[in-house]
């Protein structure tokens, strides 16, 4: 499934469920500790997908990025399966749950991960961050994904969120992190990968300011020319990503 080498600990199981908004499909990460698997989105509710989860061994505690479907939509029969083994997100009642992650910054104490509050995607998001000594991972959700760009899916996210998260995620890990995402390849570079995304992110504000000074009026008006050469099946997202800019853009005056 990818090139980059995972400590021994850690496993990717890709769900089943490829699309243009999921890529090759969503990345279930199982974080191998003492007290059992840690399983960062279980993903979509995909018997054959949860199965394989089941197979690597106990698990100890579930934990999601954020309330998208193919992300915890299987939250219900992962608990069943794991014999009732806690789900934990920043929002539990919007990605079903079952008590919210610890604050920004601190640790899961039992599986030596950072909780890092990461919204702008959605108002939910968050990412983590494990460091074993050796190897640094960030598990980074839809926040920034393994090819491509995502979206600023408003009115749940933010764009000045999300500028704001992708500037915490330069600094919160080591340039040769591992990036872990929601979707995609794994990449070598987390830092880089990143500085990617805010150059892609402000030269598509600048766009969008040039379409606006040249008589656009909507957001779809926006997207036919920012977006023109992007397959027309990604431009409902897209747009939400540009109303999600046009409320960046009133704000800035």
């Amino acid at each position: 499934m990818t090139d980059v080498a995972l400590p021994m600990w850690c496993r990717l199981v890709r769900a089943d469920n490829p699309g243009p908004m999921t890529l090759d499909g969503t990345n279930t990460y199982v974080l191998r500790t003492g007290d059992g698997n840690v399983v960062i989105d279980p993903g979509p509710w995909l018997e054959e997908h949860l199965d394989a989860l089941m197979s690597l061994g106990p698990v100890s505690v579930g934990l999601i990025t954020h309330h998208h479907p193919d992300h915890c939509g299987g939250v219900d029969l992962f608990r069943d399966l794991t014999g009732g083994a806690p789900v934990l997100a920043r929002d539990p009642a919007a990605s079903g749950a079952d008590a919210e992650l610890p604050p920004h910054g601190q640790r899961l104490d039992d599986f030596g991960l950072t909780v890092l509050d990461t919204p702008g995607h959605t108002a939910d998001s968050v990412s983590f961050v494990a460091d074993d000594g050796e190897s640094v991972l960030l598990f980074s959700g839809d926040t920034v994904l393994g090819r491509g760009t995502t979206i600023v899916s408003h009115p749940d996210g933010d764009l000045g969120d999300y500028l704001a998260s992708l500037e915490l995620l330069r600094t919160a890990v080591p340039g040769d992190a591992l990036l872990l995402p929601g979707h995609g390849p794994l990449r070598a570079g987390a830092v880089g990968v990143v500085d990617e995304y805010v150059a892609h992110r402000l030269q598509r504000i600048e766009q969008v300011r040039a379409a606006l000074a040249g008589g656009a009026r909507t957001a779809r008006d926006v997207v036919e020319v920012v977006y023109a050469d992007v397959d027309r099946a990604l431009w409902p997202a897209a747009e939400r990503t540009v109303e999600a800019t046009l409320v960046y853009l009133r704000a800035l005056g």
